[in-house]
């Protein structure tokens, strides 16, 4: 029976491939090393200019990884030809803070404030040999950051959206309060309606859509 891996801090994203354990691990400030800690072996570093602020590994191409960064770009990877990038994404106003592959074509990105944009790429139409910014296939801008909202790709706005209110501490009671919150984290429920969100309060839902 294989040991337990004891995980450090500073690991931001990890992908079972083939029964190894692969991590990522921010050694330097513009630094990213890829881990197989079951093997104890160094895949390689990659390095930029600018901070990353996310990173994800691809569930639908093996060694396929994307990082949002600072700089207001999307970067990808194929890890077994990491010295540059196999496409850059270009095209928001802010630092990339969120970033899923939604299929092995397909990459969504997001910036924060002040305009909370939400991007569709379509990798089949992106370049190594140059940055891409034509490739957004649709984008979503403008929302309000207190509410949660359920897009469809071929709708060019959303589906439907949930708002949070505020959560009085001492009776426990929703009102629509215009105290400054935010939805801080989503998560759909794989295969199903249903979808757990939380905000800047620690309110957490479980909603569904019908």
């Amino acid at each position: 029976m294989q040991a337990p891996v004891k995980l450090s801090h500073n690991i931001l994203s990890m992908k079972r491939e083939l029964g190894l354990l692969t991590s990522l691990r921010c050694i330097q400030r513009n630094s990213l090393v890829v881990v197989m800690i079951y093997e104890k072996s160094c895949l390689g570093t990659i390095r930029n200019i600018a901070n990353f602020c996310c990173v994800q590994f691809s569930t639908h191409a093996t060694y396929l990884l994307a990082f949002g960064y600072v700089d207001y770009r999307t970067y990808c990877y194929d890890l077994r030809n990491a010295r540059v990038p196999w496409c850059v994404l270009d095209g928001h106003d802010k630092a990339v803070s969120y970033v899923k592959f939604l299929d092995s074509e397909t990459v969504v990105t997001a910036s924060l404030l002040p305009l909370n944009t939400l991007k569709l790429w379509d990798l089949n139409r992106t370049s190594n040999s140059s940055i891409s910014s034509n490739e957004c296939s649709l984008t979503f801008r403008g929302y309000a950051i207190e509410k949660v909202y359920a897009c469809y790709r071929s709708l060019p706005m959303p589906k439907t959206s949930h708002k949070f209110g505020f959560i009085d501490p001492i009776s426990g009671k929703e009102t629509d309060d215009d105290k400054v919150l935010f939805v801080s984290s989503v998560f759909w429920r794989r295969k199903s309606s249903m979808v757990v969100a939380a905000n800047s309060s620690g309110c957490i839902k479980v909603l569904q859509m019908i």
